[in-house]
């Protein structure tokens, strides 16, 4: 059957995957290896012309690796994938390969603290700045801030860690009027929750670190190209260059465009950025976040519905000031949230704990089941306090811009048994407020 006949429960078991490929194995196997046989020299001259696909070297391509990307393309309803060594590795590729030669990246500061840190410090140094938008809220703030260097607009569908909602299908639109891609980070909502690509997302990056493989085991990032953005249209001239290395069988260079009409983004994030910068994905690291998407849809609508029930308990304490969630009573964001995300917002979001700063530290350190980590998207509750941890390398102000105050504790919910998550954060609460 063809992939988009498939439901999505099917092909997070089943995508990218034929055992009669390979032994027969009913489980994907972990090609252990770092270079593949040739099979004798006109195999070679059909692989280094391209006239056909296979495996060469693990740094660009292993077995393994290929059955992860094919099934997280399908999922998306995506052309092509490309994973890679971490999420960071994949927002990296992708901002590189879109502003390649210098340009300006339009994003906003509701971002995870770490990506907002590589945009002041790295990528200007290779001739790529960054704007953010005045109101992420406002589409208007968008389009006064686009200008003719802006090479892409990058924002998360749901933001770490305020769990903020964009409006994929504007930013979309107004993306494509300027003939720019729309990149997003889909990290928190997955495709389960959310298919970007719908809505005219032209990118998808994930940390396959979190949600998506779901363990907390496994370091990986995916990056996901729709196949619907036109390349070709002047604002990328390096698209158009031609290589030595995709010569034709006459030696002719030729570009990407020509050589991969169909994905010419993923193949030119992979020989060339994979290639050479070298953050490739382990084959048994592979292996663990499809064994982690392989119960996606069931992991994440448990953690949904343990979410809204904690956030639900929260609303009741006089110790919480403030819960910034789409589920959460008054949130802003409920009407894209109904829009978007049907099945539910994910399972990350924060609260405000009203109490002095040695009151959060004592509630931080009584907490017993929730794991004290800088990660999210686990089968495991976690807690952390992100102004001094996951966002400590922002500045007050850059602090401010995003919507973090001193009081905010983020919370990602896992599967455990939601009245024991409960009873956890009640003995915490008791203990920090116990004078």
């Amino acid at each position: 059957m063809a992939k988009e006949e498939l439901g999505f429960d099917t092909l997070k078991v089943r995508g990218g995957y034929n055992p009669h490929d390979h032994h027969n194995a009913a489980s994907v196997p972990i090609y252990q290896t770092a270079s593949y046989e040739l099979g004798g020299t006109e195999r070679v001259n059909r692989l280094f012309s391209f006239e056909e696909l296979g495996f060469l070297y693990t740094r660009i391509g292993n077995p393994t690796v290929t059955v992860l990307e094919e099934r997280v393309a399908a999922l998306d309803g995506a052309v092509a994938a490309v994973a890679v060594g971490s999420g960071m590795a994949a927002i990296t590729y992708t901002l590189l390969n879109v502003a390649e030669g210098g340009g300006r990246i339009l994003t906003t500061p509701y971002l995870y603290g770490g990506t907002v840190d590589s945009f002041k410090k790295i990528y200007p140094q290779f001739g790529i700045t960054f704007d953010q938008v005045a109101n992420p809220n406002d589409l208007e703030s968008f389009r006064g801030a686009i200008t003719p260097e802006t090479k892409a607009i990058y924002v998360e569908t749901i933001s770490n860690p305020n769990a903020t909602v964009a409006d994929i299908e504007a930013l979309a639109i107004l993306a494509h009027a300027h003939d720019i891609p729309l990149i997003v980070d889909n990290t928190v909502a997955t495709p389960y929750l959310l298919n970007p690509i719908r809505y005219g997302a032209d990118i998808v990056v994930y940390s396959a670190t979190k949600a998506l493989g779901g363990h907390g085991n496994a370091i990986a990032g995916v990056i996901v190209e729709s196949g619907k953005f036109n390349w070709d249209n002047g604002k990328f001239p390096h698209f158009s260059e031609p290589y030595h290395t995709l010569r034709d069988r006459q030696g002719k260079p030729r570009n990407f465009l020509e050589v991969f009409p169909d994905a010419p983004f993923s193949f030119r994030v992979r020989l060339n950025y994979l290639a050479y910068f070298g953050a490739s994905l382990s084959p048994f690291d592979a292996y663990l976040i499809l064994q982690g998407i392989e119960t996606l849809s069931e992991r994440v609508q448990k953690q949904v519905s343990n979410t809204e029930k904690i956030i639900h308990y929260l609303e009741t304490k006089t110790e919480v000031s403030w819960i910034k969630h789409p589920a959460a009573r008054n949130s802003p964001y409920k009407t894209l949230a109904e829009k978007y995300l049907p099945k539910g917002a994910g399972s990350l979001f924060t609260f405000g704990f009203n109490g002095t700063d040695k009151q959060n530290s004592t509630f931080i350190d009584a907490i017993k089941l929730f794991g004290y980590q800088a990660n999210i998207g686990d089968s495991r509750s976690l807690i952390i306090n992100s102004p001094k941890t996951t966002h400590g390398e922002l500045t007050l102000e850059e602090q401010q811009r995003a919507d973090i105050t001193s009081d905010t504790i983020r919370l990602s919910i896992g599967l455990e048994d939601a009245n024991d998550l409960i009873a956890d954060l009640e003995q915490a609460f008791g203990q920090a407020f116990a004078d």
